[in-house]
């Protein structure tokens, strides 16, 4: 029987007795079965009053608590508890006033493919005049950026292999304001497999096949000649998918109807495809097929940044042309089902070639990640959330994974678990005890590796790591004030006032 039908019932019968005693007119005995309902139902509602139940805690972030047991909210000075920290407790109210000024957060890559420029930004909420210096492992400078906001240096890294390189931040005197580790890294790129189909020759589709031979693309390149005469290069092994489709505008334009429709349905099914448009004649075909509109461009229109190259002949209306985006970098781009169509609408880049090779190839992995051009891998590791550090508890995710995943630095293994938070993977939780790579291998993922860094590795950046977990947990935990009751009021009066009622009737009955 649940709250509300036993009220009812104690109603009921606090009703029907006072009528029968009214019925012989024994007005205090009445009066008496209905204190004695009053009170019975009273009792049995849950009756709540103003105030606050259980105490408020102020946290030690040396000492974290373990529970939250009696406790009703929480009070907090400092930058915080670390994410794994907060995740651990339940929600409560906390009081805390988020500090302001010296913190900062790094944002780098922890895995680089060879070949691709390594970026370091450091964010500041300090906006003083600072430089940013990139070292390597035996100190020697690599790159440095200078100014009054948020940083960012590039390097190159010439092999692969994994990096620990080193980034100080100085005042406008010289002077350390932060310095740490910044571990990373590089690998071997997977090759491209890529299609080309072109409808004319030019020194352009020439510096392309160069670029992407030199990247280590497999490649299977036709260009028309002539009427009759086609130059072919066939990949020099088997492309099993590949994962490219490269076609000029004139190709495309002269394409059969059941051709072009072919095509489309392999974009459709997942395969990019980059139309060079330099050479496009007809507008009717690109707003018929892939609603594209273009216009007619101005004699000797160009782009002077980051090279310096003339414009197609045909762009885009705007910027934004119907389900086209643009971008700076001239390339539009829009889904296609599940692949995606890009347009590039620049021409001789192959003046870069030999002055400008090394802009050159960043410019065109640029309009390649554009397209959509990734790696696909059925099993993926994840970046930790946080800092990993050495003694406090690591979060390892990985996609795609099963079973358990084994450490062979510290000769332990651990079972692979689902996460509510993680719908699409699986993690295990560790304590690694000192600060540098820790090994990691997966029956499905293969070999992996993170880097610990120590204790007092980076302490601004832990503390704005702390500031923004204790104002997620704030969030997360904030209730509303109410007007009113937080807590049960006492049920004993209540008792005590049926029991005496009760009492008193059996007195007056028995006289």
């Amino acid at each position: 029987m649940n709250q509300q039908w036993l009220i009812a019932a104690i109603l009921v019968a606090g009703i029907v007795s006072a009528g029968m005693y009214l019925r012989r007119r024994q007005w205090l005995d009445a009066l008496l079965v209905i204190v004695a309902a009053a009170s019975l139902g009273l009792f049995a509602l849950d009756l709540r009053m103003p105030g606050e139940g259980g105490r408020t805690l102020a946290i030690d972030p040396a000492a974290p608590p373990a529970s939250l047991e009696g406790i009703s909210s929480l009070t907090l000075k400092g930058d915080g508890l670390r994410a794994a920290e907060w995740n651990d407790l339940p929600a409560r109210p906390l009081d805390w006033e988020a500090l302001r000024g010296g913190a900062l957060r790094l944002a780098f890559p922890s895995q680089v493919a060879l070949g691709r420029q390594f970026t370091l930004t450091v964010k500041r909420e300090d906006k003083t005049d600072a430089r940013l210096q990139l070292l390597a492992e035996n100190g020697q400078p690599l790159a440095e950026a200078r100014g009054t906001g948020d940083l960012r240096v590039d390097w190159m890294p010439p092999v692969a292999e994994r990096v620990v390189l080193k980034a100080r931040l100085l005042d406008a005197k010289d002077k350390v304001i932060a310095e740490g580790p910044v571990p990373f890294i590089v690998h071997e790129p997977a090759p491209l497999q890529v299609v080309g189909r072109f409808g004319a020759p030019s020194f352009d589709l020439r510096a392309l096949n160069d670029l992407l031979t030199a990247s280590g693309a497999l490649l299977d390149w036709q260009v028309t000649l002539g009427r009759a005469i086609t130059r072919t290069e066939a990949p020099r092994t088997e492309m099993a998918s590949p994962n490219l489709m490269v076609i000029d505008a004139a190709r495309f334009e002269r394409m059969a109807a059941g051709e072009r429709s072919a095509l489309l349905d392999r974009v459709a099914k997942g395969m990019p495809l980059l139309v060079l448009g330099g050479n496009a004649n007809d507008p009717g075909v690109w707003s018929r097929t892939l609603q594209l509109p273009l216009r007619a461009q101005p004699l000797g229109a160009k782009i002077d940044a980051p090279l310096e190259m003339p414009v197609a002949s045909l762009l885009p209306a705007s910027r934004d042309a119907g389900p086209w985006r643009g971008s700076d970098n001239m390339v539009w781009t829009r889904d296609w089902q599940q692949g995606r169509i890009a347009w590039l609408g620049v021409t001789e880049w192959h003046r870069h070639a030999i002055a400008e090779p090394r802009a050159l190839a960043l410019w065109w992995q640029g309009v390649l990640d554009r397209v959509g051009v990734e790696e696909r891998h059925k099993t993926e590791w994840l970046v930790p959330r946080d800092m990993p550090l050495a003694g406090q508890r690591l979060e390892l995710c990985a996609r795609g994974v099963s079973g358990q995943v084994t450490l062979p630095d510290l000769k332990q293994s651990l079972n692979w678990q689902r996460r509510a938070d993680r719908a699409d993977a699986s993690c295990a939780a560790l304590w690694p005890q000192k600060a540098g790579w820790l090994q990691l291998q997966d029956q499905n993922a293969g070999p992996h590796a993170i880097y610990v860094y120590a204790k007092t590795d980076w302490p601004q950046w832990q503390a704005a790591e702390r500031r923004d977990a204790t104002a997620r947990y704030a969030a997360r935990s904030q209730i509303q004030p109410v007007n009113g009751p937080t807590q049960p009021a006492p049920s004993w009066p209540f008792a005590l006032a049926f029991a005496a009622a009760m009492l008193l009737l059996w007195w007056r009955e028995r006289r």
